[in-house]
């Protein structure tokens, strides 16, 4: 998925806000199953429609209205399962640290984000691997600037020496 699409989806994740971090994990949730990317972007957009821009927002919908909307947006193939899962995720992301934000603070680098997010049930590589490639870039910069960070530290470094 290339980083096109969280703009198409309308997801501003450089604001580093709470509702855009957990708009493009749903996104990802969505997207993290084999199935058409128009699809998953119409399911997306239901359910956001719907107003669930929140893992409080997704538990109080609960699974009826969950398979309902996916439903509506032809998301038919795993419904149930994908209404099952938002459900569980929803509420062990919140166990376990609260809210996207605090997650992203329990890490510092990509990796560990990864390894963090697969941790929680029903999250495997392919969706830790599509929400990572949006977010690490803005919450831990890329390899080659902090690449250039740590050569600027050394070099005031051996300036100051």
């Amino acid at each position: 998925m290339p980083t096109a699409v969280a703009k198409k989806l309308g997801i501003s994740l450089s604001s580093r806000k709470e509702e855009e971090l957990f708009k493009w994990f749903l996104a990802c949730l969505l997207f993290g199953k084999p199935i058409q990317q128009e699809i998953a972007e119409r399911a997306y957009a239901r359910l956001l429609s719907a107003g669930l821009r929140n893992p409080d927002k997704v538990l109080d919908a609960g699974w009826d209205e969950l398979v309902r909307l996916l439903d509506e947006a032809h998301y038919v193939r795993y419904d149930f399962s994908t209404a099952t899962k938002l459900l569980e995720v929803c509420q062990e992301l919140k166990q376990r640290y609260g809210s996207m934000t605090k997650l992203m603070a329990h890490t510092k680098r990509g990796s560990e984000l990864s390894a963090r997010l697969q941790e929680i049930k029903h999250i495997g590589p392919v969706t830790a691997r599509i929400f990572t490639r949006e977010v690490a870039p803005i919450w831990y910069g890329s390899p080659k600037s902090l690449l250039r960070v740590a050569e600027q530290k050394l070099q005031t470094r051996k300036g100051a020496q």
